[in-house]
């Protein structure tokens, strides 16, 4: 049985149920509290009769006293201590009571008989006028409560039948409302799986229940694959593309060793220093990918606690001898921040090395602010036409493929940068003109 049918059924068979035990506890609560007021009335009515017959004067005949008491639908009878019949008056219609069999039980009860007919007894003791202790027996038929109890029952059956009606309807709409986000999410597995796409389900409101949030892990878990997915697919396209040039430079110069390396020494000198050009080159660009390949949310963040006016220096010089050039710092004010020490050299390494790539002057490095500190990294090369800056942090984006296959770069280098600033919450912001320099500034 499917689902939708198993709530359907459930809860309306509850439901249907429930209904019917309610009508139920009505009618025997209903007849109970009947059957005992009609009691207490017969009972009140008997005491006061066998009250008023021991005051009476003995020479009145028994049966016409008796006859004034007697029920409009039932009997009187004087049973001895013995229970043997002495006397009894019954109304014109009710002749068969006097067939009604008593339990020989002495003393006072209240009994209910159910035969073909509902009769109330209530049985009193009295001194008989010869003195002798006697019973009398007070019999009522009970048909018009039948009738009313009947009539009620109808009535329930009545009110069940029509509960039964917005029961199913609201099982139904139950059902469906449960049903709902899992058939959208089985359509839209189904579709993943036929169309081979990754498909979110729409959230249509937000509530607090377990379905919204079913439908929301189920979104998050397909943009989680989806982002693994696409940078798996991005990775592997980006390897292919990027180091097929050095492969290809590796390949052309090993040849050419195994071509001419004996004949030509020099030949061999400068294809070892290609070879481990591009090795290195291939080096830093397969690191460059595999961290680009990670999700922002698997960078593990390290908290260290740095003095930028420490850092600065430090950066500046070890670049300065490698470039054998020069860059002007400007750090007098101290800010100690909370970041990832190692993280942060690498991006100001990624920005100095390409300021210090695409411009013949003098770099500066200024650190800057009041409560937070601003880094400020300034170069006055070529520049980046205005067309172009908003694209300089796309993947193997390059300005100028001449001029990039002269400074040797890959592509990645901002990349990189723009996703280190994003994992250390650094806003990176970037102004050029053309023909004038670069400036970036790095707000923390």
């Amino acid at each position: 049985m499917k689902l939708r049918n198993k709530i359907f059924v459930y809860t309306t068979g509850l439901f249907i149920l429930l209904l019917i035990a309610f009508a139920g506890a009505i009618y025997y609560l209903f007849a109970d509290h009947t059957y005992e007021r009609e009691l207490d009335r017969l009972e009140v009515e008997a005491s006061n009769m066998v009250t008023n017959l021991t005051d009476v004067d003995a020479n009145i005949p028994v049966d016409d006293l008796l006859r004034a008491y007697v029920p409009s639908n039932g009997s009187i009878r004087v049973l001895d201590s013995d229970y043997n019949m002495m006397t009894s008056v019954t109304s014109g219609e009710q002749m068969t009571l006097f067939d009604v069999s008593m339990p020989e039980q002495r003393g006072r009860f209240v009994q209910l008989f159910q035969d073909d007919q509902t009769l109330a007894i209530v049985q009193e003791p009295m001194i008989w006028q010869d003195g002798q202790v006697v019973y009398v027996q007070v019999i009522e038929n009970l048909s018009h409560i039948e009738e009313t109890l009947n009539n009620l029952q109808l009535v329930l059956l009545f009110v069940v039948l029509i509960g039964v009606v917005p029961v199913v309807v609201s099982g139904k709409l139950l059902a469906d409302l449960i049903l709902g986000p899992i058939q959208s999410l089985i359509q839209t597995m189904n579709d993943i799986k036929e169309s081979q796409t990754f498909k979110q389900i729409p959230l249509k409101r937000q509530s607090k229940d377990e379905l919204y949030t079913m439908t929301e892990t189920f979104n998050d878990m397909i943009a989680l694959l989806q982002e693994h997915y696409e940078k798996q697919e991005q990775f592997v396209s980006n390897a292919s593309h990027e180091l097929r040039t050095p492969i290809t430079v590796i390949e052309s110069y090993a040849n050419l060793v195994k071509r001419r390396g004996l004949e030509r020494p020099e030949v061999v000198e400068e294809a070892i220093e290609a070879i481990a050009s591009e090795s290195t080159r291939m080096k830093d660009l397969t690191e460059q990918l595999l961290l680009l390949a990670k999700r922002d949310q698997d960078w593990q963040i390290r908290s260290d606690e740095v003095d930028l006016k420490d850092l600065l220096p430090t950066i500046s010089e070890h670049l300065s001898q490698g470039y054998h050039r020069e860059i002007k710092v400007d750090a007098n004010k101290s800010f100690k921040i909370q970041t990832d020490e190692q993280k942060l050299t690498q991006l100001l390494y990624i920005l100095l090395d390409n300021a210090l790539k695409y411009s013949e002057a003098p770099v500066d490095l200024m650190l800057s602010g009041e409560q937070k500190p601003v880094i400020t990294i300034q170069d006055y090369g070529v520049g980046i036409p205005e067309s172009h800056q908003s694209r300089v942090f796309e993947r193997f984006y390059r300005v100028d493929e001449a001029r990039n296959r002269q400074t040797g770069g890959s592509g990645l280098g901002l990349t990189l940068a723009k996703e280190i600033t994003d994992a250390l919450n650094i806003d990176l912001r970037l102004t050029s003109i053309e023909g004038q320099g670069t400036t970036i500034k790095l707000y923390f």
